[in-house]
């Protein structure tokens, strides 16, 4: 069986990767803490739950919807979007879809054709790159350091930039370092953007989790020209504990939407139909149960972040949002004789019994991701494991 390149040449996602293999290891008995996935560990609310029980009993859920989502739930995504981002939108500049991962895959394939570059600032989410290329696009990485608090400035996009340049992919709060982009930092990139009228992608799936008096600004909330120029990338697994759901949703230009629409409806059609009425009282219901996850996260942040910190040769900047920390192990893989982080992120899964993610799917050699979105017990015990691994 011969594969098409597109398949050889793709990276394998490393949090999905990372999390079978504990996983596997877990199912044949060892005591694996597992701490890879961004995927919360709470229930979805039991009001969203209702209501999908209700629309099954109501018989609302058996048969296609329109390919870019229900009416109602469009009108849900613009309740949210006036409540959270502060503007008005209307039906035909929102699409709904399976999950926000696949929206940013039909936003690529809308846009791009080939040759045409993408400015990603490293470290990045890990699917960005491979969906960029399955489009036939160029990715073209900025790199950031923790002296810039791992946030691009306007002269490195500058000089990332080329005639063949056409999207700048924002994602903040960041997957994998939890850093939030200020109002000013925005406006700076979004004056970039529009002289050079390139596009922004704007991915948002993080934008609710921010923690201790930090602020989530929207770049497409800070003007006409920047709502026009943006598309937003949202969805409801982060925020809700829906990540099993897969339900996400993009806000922005109308012909762009009606390009993302005609390709969901040559790919996937309706994203399914009970997970849409699930949707609809996540994004306009009630907003307790949201809330309170957010403050346990931020509970987590504050009281493993001093604990992580404190493992030798483990370095990290205290992230402001999403629920990740990455820290750089590169004195850490030194004292234990390790010049590739996935080897050491590997070690420490065999002999620590604690599963991360390496940050080279995340475009850092010498850091590693650790999620925060499980229990604190689980957490403390981690790290300890991490001392005493470090120790040995």
């Amino acid at each position: 069986m011969v594969l098409a390149n597109r398949i050889t040449t793709m990276q394998e996602s490393v949090t999905l990767a990372s999390g079978a293999r504990a996983k596997a290891l877990k199912d044949e008995g060892r005591d694996i803490l597992n701490l890879t996935l961004g995927q919360p560990d709470f229930q979805t609310p039991q009001l969203i739950k209702e209501k999908a029980i209700e629309a099954i009993a109501n018989d609302q859920v058996s048969f296609y919807t329109p390919a870019s989502g229900l009416p109602e739930l469009k009108d849900a995504i613009a309740t949210y979007m006036k409540t959270f981002y502060g503007y008005e939108v209307t039906r035909d500049q929102i699409l709904a879809a399976t999950g926000a991962k696949f929206v940013l895959y039909a936003y690529f394939m809308t846009v791009l054709n080939p040759g045409d570059e993408v400015i990603i600032p490293t470290p990045y989410w890990v699917s960005y790159a491979d969906q960029v290329k399955l489009a036939e696009g160029t990715p073209v990485f900025v790199e950031t350091s923790e002296e810039t608090r791992f946030k691009a400035t306007v002269s490195q996009l500058e000089a990332a930039r080329t005639e063949k340049t056409k999207v700048f992919l924002l994602n903040s709060p960041s997957n994998p370092t939890g850093m939030v982009y200020t109002n000013e930092e925005l406006l700076a990139i979004g004056d970039w953007a529009l002289e050079h009228d390139i596009l922004i992608l704007s991915d948002d799936i993080y934008g609710r989790l921010v923690y201790n008096d930090n602020t989530f600004v929207p770049i497409s909330s800070l003007s006409e020209a920047l709502r026009q120029q943006t598309m937003v990338v949202n969805g409801v697994a982060k925020t809700y504990s829906m990540t099993g759901w897969r339900v996400g949703f993009a806000v922005g230009d109308p012909e762009l939407i009606a390009g993302m629409s005609k390709m969901l409806s040559q790919t996937t059609s309706n994203l399914t139909t009970v997970a849409q009425y699930a949707a609809i009282e996540a994004l306009a219901g009630d907003q307790t149960a949201a809330e309170e996850m957010r403050r346990a996260f931020e509970e987590r942040l504050n009281t493993i972040y001093p604990l992580l910190a404190a493992v030798p040769g483990f370095e990290v900047i205290k992230p402001e949002g999403a629920f990740y920390l990455f820290p750089n192990v590169k004195k850490a893989m030194e004292m234990k004789g390790f010049e590739d982080v996935t080897d050491f992120t590997n070690d420490i899964l065999e002999k620590a019994g604690v599963a991360l993610v390496t940050g080279a799917g995340f475009g850092m050699p010498y850091s590693l991701r650790m999620s925060y979105a499980t229990d604190l017990e689980t957490l403390k015990a981690a790290i300890s494991r991490l001392q005493d691994y470090m120790a040995s």
